[in-house]
C-alpha cells in the first residue's frame, strides 16, 4: 500500500506569517491548523506546512523549493512579488553566469526562481521541485513508499514524480550533510497509516534523509484567504 504526500513541513518562528507569504507567492489559499498553517496540496502541487518552532535555525536548510518560469518577464514577475512581500536575495554561491535567482523567505528558508525554458522543470506548474539532500537510496525509497515514478537517475541523483505530473521531489546525491533538528529543518506529512513494509523501512533507518518521514494526518483546518 502506498501513502498520499499531505505536505512538506517546515519549521517556523512566526507560522502563519511564513504560510501568508507562500501563499500569496503561489496563488494558494492558507488553512489554519492548530500548530500553524498549511497550503493544501492538489492533484499535481505539492503542499507546504509550516509549524511553530522555538529553536534557532543554523545553517542552511537540507531541501529548498524551485519555482518556474513561462518567459524571463514571468521570472521577473516572480522574484519582484517575493521582494515586495518580504522575501530577500541570497548569495549561496551561485555563479554569475547562472540564470535562476536564489532568494529567501521572510525566515530566510531558501527558495530559487528557475529560468524560463529549463527542459527538467517543463509542465511540472508553478512549484517545480522540491529539492533535497539525500542518496538515490533515499530517492528510491520515497519512490516506492509514494508509488511515484522515477523520472531522473544519474549519477547518484533522483527525481520522482506523481504520475498525475506536477511538483517533482529530487534529491543530489553525496555528500549529504549531518542531519540536524531545529528551525529551517524540514520533513513531510503522510496518509494513510503505512503498510508494515513501509514501517520496516522507516525502522532500518532509509528514511533519514532532508525528507524524514512522519506518518500523519493532518487535523480538521478552517480555511482563509492567503491574501
Amino acid at each position: 500500500m502506498s501513502s498520499t504526500l499531505v505536505a512538506v513541513t517546515f519549521d517556523a518562528h512566526d507560522p502563519v506569517g511564513l504560510a501568508s507569504f507562500w501563499g500569496s507567492l503561489l496563488d494558494r489559499q492558507v488553512v489554519h491548523e492548530a500548530s500553524g498553517a498549511l497550503l493544501p496540496a492538489d492533484h499535481t502541487q505539492v503542499g507546504l506546512r509550516f509549524v511553530a518552532a522555538s529553536t534557532e535555525r543554523s545553517g542552511r536548510n537540507r531541501l529548498h523549493l524551485h519555482l518556474t518560469s513561462t518567459s524571463p518577464e514571468d521570472q521577473q514577475r516572480t522574484v519582484a512579488t517575493a521582494l515586495g512581500l518580504g522575501g530577500r536575495h541570497l548569495d549561496v554561491g551561485q555563479l554569475p553566469e547562472e540564470d535562476h535567482v536564489v532568494l529567501g523567505d521572510p525566515e530566510g528558508n531558501e527558495f530559487c526562481v528557475i529560468e524560463a525554458g529549463n527542459a527538467f522543470l517543463a509542465g511540472c506548474g508553478l512549484l517545480g521541485e522540491v529539492s533535497c539532500e539525500g542518496s538515490r537510496e533515499v530517492g528510491l525509497f520515497w519512490r516506492d513508499a509514494l508509488d511515484w515514478s522515477l523520472v531522473w537517475d544519474r549519477d547518484e541523483e533522483t527525481a520522482v514524480q506523481s504520475p498525475a505530473g506536477g511538483t517533482k521531489l529530487s534529491w543530489g546525491g553525496p555528500p549529504v550533510s549531518p542531519k540536524r533538528r531545529g528551525t529551517g529543518s524540514a520533513s513531510t506529512s503522510l496518509r494513510p497509516t503505512p503498510d508494515k513494509r513501509w514501517r520496516g523501512w522507516l525502522r532500518s533507518g532509509r528514511s533519514d534523509s532532508a525528507t524524514e518521514a512522519e506518518a500523519s494526518s493532518s487535523p480538521t483546518p478552517t480555511a482563509t484567504s492567503s491574501a
